[in-house]
């Protein structure tokens, strides 16, 4: 892997290398109902235990093939894993196990796994299986004293195997266990759900149609809540909140107001599991019914039902499952006989690891996912016509602007903020083309009904550019007198941080500048100080995963290939190291460790010995601004050139097709969520702010960026990140991603150094966590 950095301040940090998992055994399975991701999680599992010096085996057939044994439980190669990060359900198979209900059961899985010195397990599963391994645990020394009173194991083999260790993952698409913010295949399912309405919402919108979905969640309305607001439909119902009687008044009346406003669609999502106030089944067929009895509407039914489970996993599963695999890992390297069985979670933007049994026991009444789900509830009010609302403050003007290139999840952004400043009481403004488009006077009031649809569309319907305000203030203090603004929200990219530096560095020279001013990150560069997400990223990571997918699939059938993919992102190589992680690449160059030509030999050859055996592709990402000299069509020479009579070479440069597209389920709730955010920001500032008949803001912490650090949303200051800023290459100088690059080296088989200082720390799932902590987080 390219230009291995010598790790710093190695005396605060602590390095994997400490941990040998030589002598070990560890089994992998998944259980329960499956999920996208899942193949991800048992790659990262076999390839991290490898890489340590232990033993992995497959159980195939989850539990059932515990229980059966024989050619179910067999050991597992680095080769053997290779290409099913890209395949969606499990290879290894999950079934449903009755037997292992019973004690019989355990205790002949008991024997299945001390014949083979399997005292490790990860299990991939949901809160039915993660508990099964726990009492799986708690019985495992009686299990053992049966086995040798029955003389089928001997007393050396039970004290050899005294100890069982039980890490858990948790896959499943209805995100509905306690403890982590998000689960293996949720954002996966996510993405054919959205799949299915934005191909519907073409022909409900050519006949004027009402279109009503079903889809999962049984107990757990994650997966319609989430959708609802992804597509911006029109109503929702899922089971943790049953709407209150009249429900069928108002709905109707909602959908009646839409059509007299010439939409021409109407969207509801019903989850599996809703129910009314009274505990009856709100089905689809009933509210179609009701719709074509009151309102005539032509109204369709659609049933996902198992699409939801298939397909490939999403670039965000991939990236999760394979970070919660070698945590796991790690999590049973280090486990003691005292040690409770962990499951691996995501809390923001952190892995942390929690007792097992205290997440599935708090899973039907987790204090936090209900906070999850009512937080998630009044973010409907982005949905919802501003006629019942309450207005919490005096009307001021706030205008919204995009800066930069365009980003996927910005159009989502721009509805969230001005439906929840109309909702606030402020009148919406919209500038045209960015900080040009200011000082030319390109603005407009912009209402309820104008950012209608707009949730899916990709790129900047407000348009944008990257022009700076430097040079124009006195126009666009003009132009904030002329239209008196009182507050700024600026979504965008490099450009934006930069321009709202400039404005609040002239505040001395411009009252006009002093007002509350707040920078939503929107690029998919991802190189923002201040903020680990955001806008648009995932969408380019999903574009990235899904060519280097067929990419690699054009090569079924060919002699051994290696192809060279060049990604966007300036000097930030963020694109690449993550969307190399997602795909599965064996070498990613970025500008952030520098690399030379020993390093592209040592690449080179590690391919062609890679190539020497069952594997037959290769994938090598190249971040645009890597290396001025080594050059994409450099590296495609040198490699071609290297491995003449081994494999052969492809290049393919992706360009723009980054950018473009339908965003993804991720960015357009994480657009809408931190908008919506952002403009509550706005109005407890101008509150604050608002003395002797006028807003009059000026201190630092009035001109802000909002970004997630971690685990919370956080406002900062941005005079305060100008010294966390590499202003020449447009980055920052810390980069919490730089992390992962290890995590993908030893994934791709090379030896290096990986700093786990932020793991092993087991917590407690009733820890008080940080007030705003991001819930529908990602990598």
């Amino acid at each position: 892997m390219a230009g291995a950095v010598a790790p710093k301040r190695q005396d605060t940090r602590k390095f994997f290398e400490n941990l040998s998992g030589a002598g070990k055994s560890i089994g992998v399975l998944t259980s329960g109902g499956d999920a996208q991701g899942m193949n991800a999680a048992v790659r990262a599992v076999v390839r991290m235990g490898i890489y340590v010096g232990a033993k992995v085996y497959f159980i195939h057939e989850g539990y059932q093939g515990m229980v059966d044994g024989g050619d179910n439980i067999k050991e597992a190669t680095w080769e053997s894993v290779s290409s099913m990060l890209q395949v969606g359900g499990t290879v290894i198979g999950s079934a449903r196990c009755k037997e292992f209900r019973t004690h019989e059961g355990r205790l002949k899985a008991a024997h299945n796994l001390v014949e083979r010195g399997i005292t490790n397990l990860c299990v991939i599963g949901g809160d039915g299986s993660l508990t099964g391994a726990n009492l799986f645990r708690e019985e495992w020394s009686g299990l053992l004293d049966e086995l040798v009173q029955q003389g089928l194991i001997s007393e050396e083999a039970a004290r050899t195997n005294s100890v069982l260790h039980i890490v858990g993952m948790v896959g499943s698409i209805d995100n509905d266990f306690c403890g982590t913010d998000m689960t293996i295949g949720t954002d996966s399912a996510l993405h054919r759900i959205i799949e299915v309405v934005d191909a519907i919402m073409t022909t409900a919108q050519s006949h004027q149609r009402t279109f009503v979905l079903e889809v999962m969640g049984r107990h757990c309305g994650y997966l319609a809540l989430v959708s609802a607001l992804a597509c911006g439909a029109d109503w929702v119902f899922f089971p943790e909140m049953p709407p209150e009687d009249g429900w069928e008044d108002n709905m109707c009346q909602k959908l009646s107001e839409n059509r007299a406003d010439k939409k021409r669609l109407n969207i509801i999502i019903v989850a599996e599991g809703a129910i009314d106030c009274h505990n009856k089944a709100i089905t689809p067929d009933y509210i179609k019914e009701l719709v074509v009895r009151c309102l005539g509407f032509d109204t369709r039914v659609t049933i996902l039902g198992h699409v939801q489970r298939g397909g490939t996993p999403s670039a965000f599963d991939r990236i999760l499952a394979s970070r919660m695999g070698v945590e796991a890992v790690l999590a049973l390297l280090e486990a003691s006989a005292s040690t409770p069985a962990c499951v691996v979670s995501l809390v923001g933007n952190q892995a942390v690891r929690l007792p097992l049994m205290e997440c599935v026991q708090m899973v039907r009444v987790c204090v936090y996912m209900l906070e999850r789900q009512r937080s998630q509830k009044r973010r409907l009010h982005t949905q919802t016509e501003p006629g019942s609302q309450i207005l919490t403050c005096s009307s001021f003007n706030v205008a919204v602007l995009n800066v930069g290139a365009p980003a996927a999840g910005m159009n989502a952004a721009v509805r969230s903020a001005v439906r929840v400043g109309i909702t606030e009481g402020h009148k919406m403004f919209a500038v045209n083309d960015g900080f040009e488009g200011f000082y030319k006077g390109q603005i407009k009031e912009i209402k309820w009904g104008d950012v209608g649809g707009w949730t899916g569309q990709g790129g900047s319907l407000l348009g944008t550019k990257r022009t700076l305000p430097g040079k124009h203030l006195d126009k666009i203090a003009e132009q904030i007198r002329i239209h008196n603004i009182s507050a700024l929200l600026v979504i965008g990219g490099f450009e934006a941080y930069v321009g709202l530096l400039e404005l609040s560095a002239a505040r001395d020279k411009y009252n006009e500048f002093c007002v509350p001013m707040v920078m939503v990150p929107a690029t998919v560069s991802n190189n923002i100080p201040g903020s680990d997400l955001s806008i648009g990223s995932d969408t380019a990571l999903n574009a990235i995963t899904d060519t280097c997918d067929r990419i690699k699939q054009s090569a079924s059938g060919t002699k051994r290939r290696v192809f060279i993919i060049e990604t966007m992102g300036g000097y930030c190589g963020y694109l690449a190291t993550v969307g190399g992680l997602a795909a599965g690449a064996d070498t990613v160059y970025i500008y952030e460790e520098p690399f030379d030509i020993r390093d592209l030999q040592a690449n080179v050859e590690h391919l062609t010995q890679k190539m020497k055996t069952s594997i037959q592709r290769g994938l090598v990402l190249r971040n645009e601004n890597c290396n001025e000299n080594f050059t994409t069509d450099f590296v495609y020479q040198l490699y071609t050139e290297e491995g003449r009579g081994v494999f052969d070479c492809r290049k393919n440069i992706l360009g723009h097709m980054q950018q473009g597209g339908a965003p993804s389920p991720f960015d357009r709730n994480f657009g809408t969520k931190v908008a919506a955010k952002a403009i509550q920001w706005i109005t407890r500032t101008l509150k604050d702010s608002y003395k002797g008949g006028r807003v009059f803001a000026n201190s630092e912490d009035t001109a802000c960026l909002l970004g997630m650090r971690r685990r919370a949303m956080v406002f900062q200051p941005v005079a305060q990140l100008r010294d966390e800023t590499d202003f020449v290459h447009r980055i920052p100088k810390e980069q919490w991603w730089l992390k992962l690059r290890p995590l993908m080296k030893i994934l791709a088989k090379y030896k290096t150094s990986y700093d786990v200082s932020d793991s092993g720390q087991l917590e407690h799932v009733t820890r008080v966590r940080p007030k705003e902590t991001n819930t529908s987080s990602t990598i």
